[in-house]
């Protein structure tokens, strides 16, 4: 059977559409908040796939590569039926997939408390207003200092949250100094957490409690819940 032009153009432009919609996930999962703000409320975590960074402590590198495509709204009927106020997305880097904006605006229209789990490396300036940005700052010991987005900073909130993740007193005294240079306790929260295993959870807060410094320390309460299973 012949198909005529307009037939075709409107396939064509309903697979482009349906594309545009489209997000690669590794997972979805119900949990508990374990860090940042909002840290021990249920919460709906959305997981992209992708990065372009390579943290030498990351703890999530299963998010690199994989996942499956997802219609966003497919995604938000399965984070809805879960019934949480609170939903966080991640990856990886979720900002390496441009549609991840268009997700967190719709879950915005929603109505949850959205969150945005961000690696400081890309820009931030587009995202909705209304999500928690929760960005990181990469320090030396990560080995992706250089990819620190500086200018992501103008794009801080006050609801949003700048976390330094520490594998060192070196690291510690850098994100110290970082802190106080951009004066980024005036913009936002300030978190400092210690790597597992690098650097003891008591000597970061002992150190944070000697300089009398502005920040918030915390540990990954999912961690130690479940230590490093994912889908918590």
């Amino acid at each position: 059977m012949a198909v005529n032009a307009s037939d075709a153009n409107v396939a064509n432009t309903t697979s482009a559409a349906s594309a545009a919609e489209r997000l690669r996930i590794t997972e979805i999962f119900h949990s508990i908040q374990g860090e940042a703000d909002a840290i021990g409320w249920r919460t709906v975590f959305v997981r992209l796939t992708g990065c372009p960074l390579r943290c030498v402590w990351c703890d999530t590198e299963y998010s690199f590569y994989g996942g499956d495509w997802r219609d966003i709204d497919d995604i938000l009927a399965e984070v809805a039926s879960h019934g949480a106020k609170h939903v966080c997305v991640t990856g990886g880097e979720p900002l390496a997939q441009k549609r991840c904006l268009i997700l967190l605006r719709k879950l915005c229209d929603e109505g949850y408390e959205v969150s945005l789990e961000t690696s400081g490396a890309i820009d931030v300036s587009d995202v909705d207003p209304r999500v928690r940005k929760v960005m990181d700052l990469k320090a030396p010991d990560s080995g992706e200092s250089k990819r620190n987005l500086w200018t992501n900073l103008n794009h801080l909130l006050p609801h949003d949250q700048v976390k330094i993740v520490i594998a060192s007193r070196a690291d510690y005294e850098w994100s110290r100094d970082v802190v106080a240079e951009h004066a980024i306790d005036k913009r936002c929260m300030v978190l400092f957490s210690p790597v597992h295993g690098a650097v003891e959870p008591r000597a970061l807060a002992e150190w944070i409690i000697e300089d009398k410094l502005p920040v918030r320390f915390q540990l990954q309460l999912h961690k130690l819940l479940w230590q490093d299973a994912p889908g918590h």
